[in-house]
């Protein structure tokens, strides 16, 4: 004979089981660039007109002084020593991972620059559209247009280095980002996908 379980348990029983499967469902429908590729982001690092947006090295505080003149470093927020320890180890890791890099392209503030110096990963070249828009220093806007249309048209031979701010690429990518971190995107159709992150050097 078989016992009746009673419609309390029962009725507990079928709500658990239809939660495990919506939250099965859910996990399914996920973009595969929410799960971690397991190699990293380098194999698609590796890829012809792949594109790497680095937030600039440690440099203490928040903006730029009153009085803040492009072209001239010392009015403006620049790296620390650790942060210019950051920028040489970053390069280092893109060599460790034979990186191709086809061009390194830089916003004219000082930071970004000597970032991208130290890096030293070829010539580096001013990008005025990854220019920080923090506080009064440009249209968010306009200025985020013009750099993905600037993404957009980059096709290689190898990898773009780009080194901008930490705006510019959320902007770009809805993604914070820390000192020294690099977003990993690719070009699919007319739009960009993050396909990986770089950490920061420890």
């Amino acid at each position: 004979m078989h016992t009746a379980i009673p419609v309390r348990r029962r009725l507990l029983f079928l709500a658990t089981s239809a939660t495990a499967i919506l939250a099965a469902g859910f996990v399914n429908a996920l973009p595969a660039v929410a799960q971690p590729a397991p190699a990293g982001p380098w194999p698609a690092l590796r890829e012809d007109g792949a594109i790497v947006l680095f937030r600039h090295a440690e440099a203490p505080g928040i903006g730029d002084p009153t009085g803040f003149r492009l072209g001239d470093c010392a009015t403006q927020r620049n790296l620390s020593e650790a942060g210019r320890e950051q920028a040489r180890r970053s390069g280092e890791e893109l060599r460790r991972q034979r990186i191709p890099v086809g061009a390194v392209w830089s916003s004219q503030w000082c930071r970004t620059r000597d970032t991208a110096a130290l890096m030293a990963l070829g010539p580096v070249r001013d990008e005025p559209a990854f220019n920080s828009f923090f506080g009064e220093h440009g249209d968010r806007a306009a200025r985020t247009a013009a750099a993905r249309r600037k993404l957009l048209d980059w096709r290689g031979p190898g990898a773009l280095v780009v080194v901008t701010h930490q705006v510019n690429i959320t902007a770009l990518t809805g993604l914070g980002v820390a000192s020294a971190e690099g977003i990993v995107l690719q070009r699919r159709g007319g739009a960009l996908a993050v396909t990986g992150r770089i950490a920061p050097p420890r």
